[in-house]
């Protein structure tokens, strides 16, 4: 079909990508007319157009491949030829913001060279590859990583100097990738950036947010919400516009008679959204590999602008579909306190894994292998219970378009797919309303009714006579109305399922899916303790700390083996080595102090213990309880003589975090901090002996600034919540202690670095249930150091008692369900035990270097290979080093 018909005239049938990524086109070539690029066919179709390539392409192709610049001198022609070219600008007009441009450019352009080599390789190879599906990916800022994986910053630094820039005031113009919030979506960053070093063939789905989760303003003390723009410079993005899919919601399902007297199904008219692909390369470390992170972008399937109706002068109606179309991708987690918002959150699943199914398959039907081969040649890896209709709507792929029987295609989706919880709070595993899926995905609930059938049929013939264990397991909640319970959805369609840290797969496999260890055994259920990449969070974040442990080692190959760190605990009595230790730190500190007077107003002592809580707020990670700590050590410096002053130790109490828009609560606790800030800050009898500081806008680029300056980090959830954490081994990492509880991967750092090295506190996991059911029925005295706290509070010590009384009253009135007063006279000792700790600063450092030293288990690396090995059951490429 030519190219210069019209658009619409060739539109696909729903589900159909216009076309893949596209070759090269040059003189005396021609694109093969299904516009495939060499990477979305099979091996055997890539030989046959590379035959068709004319050789004076093919040199002309290789020269511009091996132009990659590999100095200093190659990297400063690059920066101005894009500076001129790229952005046409000259020399009397390159700002900063320019020369970032111009140097992300000059990168980005090395890094597609390998980029490309890496997806021809992988498909030459035709191994098995790996899809990581994760509604967040919290990426960060690319270019630093870019220049430190590809080994040239040093030669960028000079190149930046040598034309007028310095390189961190280069990096600093770029915005974080507004991806993801937490935790969830800095492992799968993690696992993207591991799955490149280690050479696995991978590739990451997402979507495409416009304005990412939120940019936090504090007014007033409030987190206030605005559109977050971080895409409106952003060189590290590919946009796709010919890698299409149409994605359907709504219409209804026809039962028909198909071949051989098939009953068939057909989902018919409904609305119709496009999905256009944005493609960002993830450079592995010290590796050729480049693989892929695809992000999926919505807009209208039938155009963007009406005519007909901007003409009759209907202006609003004409841009609609268009807008409406746009939402989908709009924000992370729009607020589903309204039927709409869970409507749109529910849309937002389904289109993403849609169109990343659609695009799954289509590359495996290139290889032309059979069916049944699918799971031999496709991992997909649900990070939590978001993607869980990929499960569903591979299903339906199956049946309803390739025709596969019922149980076939079961088998093949069972084995493909495997599952990361990440949450033990029965609240947060998703559950969506039958009517809502009925009425938005009315064929994909109909599988759902069917999976849920035949499961259990099958757990009714092994468990005859125990009718009650089919309601208990049923993805269908028998509730009003009733629900679909995806986490069941999820483990019922999957080969494996994992926890992240020993604790929370010991209580998932006890407590919230113990039915499901019974039905299918242990073997289905199995841990892999989360990690963290050394490359971002100890050689980017801390290079000074790194490259004294590179000098110590001989190399900087600890980022590939962090076990190598152990290596360094042979100079925790070496006196020059302590000293330039103890001064990476102070530098640290003062990094971060310069960075909250220019943010916040306010001067911190870079001297100071600095105690640091930055996470998502959310009730179970206690934010609360840390802040009643603060005022309580506030209180008790107000009512200290002027010497027993001078044995305080001073302490800088630092809080970063968003919390959902429509999580009011945890914004309750925000608005705490802040006007606590507000007294303790500006009350001349404390000084300097207590600062409060909430950094706004919480992301990774931050991070990495706080984690290398923390002394003490909080790690405090309510023990049996956190699933994992990977803020506690970042902070470790980084020669900080933890306060925590035992709790989450806590366990398994104090195991490794030592009792010694840790500080915990409060009620372990299996008494929390006991306490709460006492506290349910009566049982309940509030801790009465807590109750001064709270006096203060409703003395409207910190502004208008009333804003907080929601807060209180949770824990006095409502049964304290994270139990803040049971542990609160335990954290208060405990930070007893740290101020005494810190006062010996010989022992505390020792402390420090002996835990960066024993944390080789925490690497993203090890996590990598275990899945691998584990449940992918695939193997990285061999790369040759003249490739």
């Amino acid at each position: 079909m030519a190219d210069s018909e019209p658009r619409r005239e060739r539109r696909p049938s729903v589900g159909a990508p216009i076309a893949d990524l596209q070759g090269p086109v040059g003189p005396g070539f021609s694109r093969p007319k299904h516009k495939r690029t060499y990477t979305g066919l099979g091996p055997a179709e890539i030989k046959s157009v590379e035959a068709s390539i004319p050789e004076p392409l093919r040199e002309a192709w290789k020269k511009h491949s091996a132009s990659e610049f590999t100095n200093k001198e190659e990297f400063e022609k690059e920066l101005v030829r894009h500076i001129e070219t790229t952005l046409a600008r000259s020399l009397y007009n390159c700002d900063e913001l320019a020369a970032y441009s111009g140097t992300a450019l000059a990168f980005r352009d090395r890094l597609i060279i390998e980029w490309n080599k890496t997806q021809q390789r992988q498909t030459f190879t035709d191994q098995k590859r790996v899809y990581y599906l994760s509604l967040e990916f919290l990426m960060g800022r690319a270019l630093d990583n870019a220049m430190l994986n590809v080994g040239l910053k040093e030669a960028a630094r000079e190149g930046l100097s040598d034309l007028g820039f310095q390189i961190e005031d280069v990096i600093s113009q770029e915005h974080d990738a507004a991806l993801g919030n937490g935790g969830l979506g800095r492992l799968a960053a993690c696992f993207l950036d591991s799955m490149a070093t280690l050479n696995y063939p991978a590739w990451g789905y997402g979507l495409r947010y416009r304005y990412g989760i939120f940019k936090q303003e504090i007014i007033n003390g409030y987190q206030v919400e605005i559109p977050d723009y971080w895409l409106d410079n952003n060189p590290w993005e590919f946009p796709r516009h010919d890698v299409t899919v149409d994605i359907q919601f709504y219409g209804n399902v026809k039962k028909y008679q198909g071949e051989n007297g098939k009953i068939a199904h057909s989902w018919e008219d409904g609305e119709i959204v496009q999905a256009t692909a944005y493609d960002v390369p993830i450079p592995g470390y010290g590796t050729k590999t480049t693989n892929n992170l695809r992000l999926w972008s919505s807009k209208a399937s039938s155009g963007e602008f009406d005519f007909q109706k901007f003409n009759a002068g209907d202006y609003e109606s004409a841009v609609a579909d268009q807008q409406n179309a746009e939402t989908i991708s709009a924000v992370l987690y729009p607020n589903d306190n309204l039927e709409r918002g869970k409507e749109l959150r529910l849309k937002q699943q389904y289109f993403w894994c849609a169109a990343s199914l659609f695009d799954i398959v289509r590359r495996f039907k290139k290889t032309k292998r059979a069916w049944s081969e699918f799971p031999d040649q496709i991992a997909i890896q649900l990070n939590d219970t978001h993607p869980t209709l990929a499960i569903v709507e591979l299903q339906r792929i199956l049946i309803d378009k390739e025709g596969l029987e019922w149980d076939e295609a079961w088998n093949i989706v069972t084995k493909t797919f495997a599952y990361t919880n990440h949450t033990v709070l029965p609240e947060a595993l998703e559950k969506w309303s039958v009517p809502l899926m009925q009425n938005l995905l009315p064929r994909h609930l109909q599988i759902i009714y069917e999976i849920n059938l035949f499961f259990l049929q099958s757990v009714e013939k092994r468990f005859p006579k125990d009718r009650e264990i089919l309601s208990r397991v049923s993805i269908i909640e028998e509730s009003h109305p009733k629900m679909v319970r995806m986490a069941y959805l999820a483990i019922i369609g999957s080969h494996k399922v994992n926890g992240v840290a020993e604790l929370h797969s010991d209580l998932l496999k006890t407590t919230l899916f113990k039915d499901f260890v019974e039905i299918y055994g242990v073997d289905r259920f199995m841990n892999v303790t989360n990690g963290i990449t050394p490359r971002r969070w100890l050689h980017q974040a801390n290079p000074r700390l790194s490259a004294l442990i590179a000098e110590k080692l001989g190399s900087y190959e600890f980022l590939k083996d962090l076990t190598l760190l152990d290596k360094i605990e042979a100079f925790v009595d070496d006196k020059a080595f302590r000293a330039e230790w103890a001064e990476i730190k102070r530098e640290n500190k003062a990094r971060l102090a310069k960075h909250i007077k220019a943010t916040t107003g306010f001067d911190v002592n870079p001297n100071a213990l600095f105690d640091v809580q930055v996470k998502r707020i959310h009730e179970y990670k206690r934010q609360q309880l840390n802040i009643f700590g603060v005022i309580h050590r506030y209180l008790t410096i107000k009512n200290m003589t002027p010497e027993q002053k001078k044995k305080v130790v001073p302490r800088v109490s630092i809080f970063g975090g968003k919390a959902a828009p429509g999580y009011w609560m945890a914004k309750t606790i925000i608005h705490l901090i802040n006007k606590v800030a507000e007294v303790v800050n500006k009350d001349p009898e404390v000084g300097d002996l207590l600062k409060v500081i909430f950094i706004e806008d919480y992301n990774v680029s931050k991070a990495e600034i706080i984690c290398p300056a923390s002394d003490l980090s909080e790690h405090i959830s309510t023990a049996g919540t956190e699933g994992s954490g990977t803020s506690n081994m970042k902070f470790v990492l980084n020669g900080g202690l933890i306060i925590g509880t035992c709790d989450g991967a806590n366990i398994e750092i104090t195991r490794e670095i030592g009792e010694q090295n840790i500080f915990l506190f409060g009620n372990l996991a299996e008494d929390v249930e006991d306490l709460r059911h006492r506290h349910f029925y009566g049982d309940f005295k509030l801790d009465p150091q807590l109750e001064r706290v709270f006096n203060a509070i409703k003395g409207n010590t910190f502004g208008d008692a009333g804003d907080f009384s929601a807060l209180t009253n949770s824990i006095e009135e409502h049964g304290d369900y994270y139990l803040v007063s049971d542990d609160f006279n335990s954290y208060v000792t405990t930070h007893d035990m740290v101020d005494e700790a810190f006062l010996n600063q010989e022992e505390w450092l020792a402390k420090s270097i002996s835990s960066v030293a024993r944390m080789g288990f925490f690497s993203m690396d090890r996590v990598t290979n275990e899945y691998a090995d584990s449940i992918w059951n695939v193997e990285p490429l061999n790369i040759k080093e003249d490739e």
